[in-house]
């Protein structure tokens, strides 16, 4: 199998989710040798905005695409072939003001690509939409400053960190999504401790 990790934090020494995503490929690779790891980096070293241009080339037919269209879509479909080649991926996040980091948006901005990674169904803006990114599992590793941020808990309302790439990748045809979270940070002592203690172990025990 090969595991795609995306690291999306703009810190590196002290990033909590960087540290997530090295404890994964440790845990992982002690139960899975065989598996191979291509790295993402769309933090430290951010991903291009999408413009005017690259909208025009993206939606311009293959076949019709000109050396400029090419050149304007290179990033992009590196990242359109990373994904399609990769049976696992592994999205590193902070919560930043209660969303994404902004490299993070524009990788997946670069990412949504009619008929490379979804499609409408009958091939016209139609609202049905159709993931073309089958059979592959998500893991998302969110690290977040409070806490109580899933479903139906006191800050779920403001969680546009996990709803929305779970809608989005959703979207791309990838169904099977787990997130885990470290949450607490702005906290610190125990309290944090005690999250960390539970994410810990939580990745640890993966396919137990």
């Amino acid at each position: 199998m090969k595991v795609l990790i995306v690291n999306s934090s703009t810190r590196e020494e002290y990033s909590h989710s960087r540290s997530l995503s090295k404890l994964f490929v440790e845990t992982w690779s002690k139960k899975y040798p065989n598996d191979s790891y291509v790295y993402r980096e769309v933090g430290l070293t951010p991903v291009p905005h999408i413009t005017n241009e690259w909208i025009g080339a993206s939606f311009t037919k293959v076949e019709a695409r000109t050396a400029e269209n090419q050149k304007i879509l290179e990033l992009s479909n590196t990242l359109v072939k990373e994904l399609k080649e990769a049976d696992i991926y592994v999205i590193a996040t902070p919560m930043y003001n209660w969303s994404i980091p902004s490299g993070l948006k524009s990788y997946i901005d670069q990412i949504m690509r009619i008929n490379e990674t979804w499609k409408f169904r009958s091939g016209r803006p139609d609202g049905d939409y159709v993931g073309l990114l089958e059979d592959k599992r998500m893991f998302i590793l969110s690290s977040r400053g409070d806490s109580g941020y899933g479903v139906n808990e006191k800050n779920g309302h403001m969680n546009f960190q996990t709803t929305y790439l779970t809608f989005i990748f959703n979207i791309l045809g990838v169904k099977d999504i787990t997130t885990l979270s470290l949450d607490n940070e702005e906290f610190g002592g125990e309290l944090f401790a005690q999250s960390q203690r539970k994410i810990f172990d939580q990745i640890a025990k993966l396919e137990e």
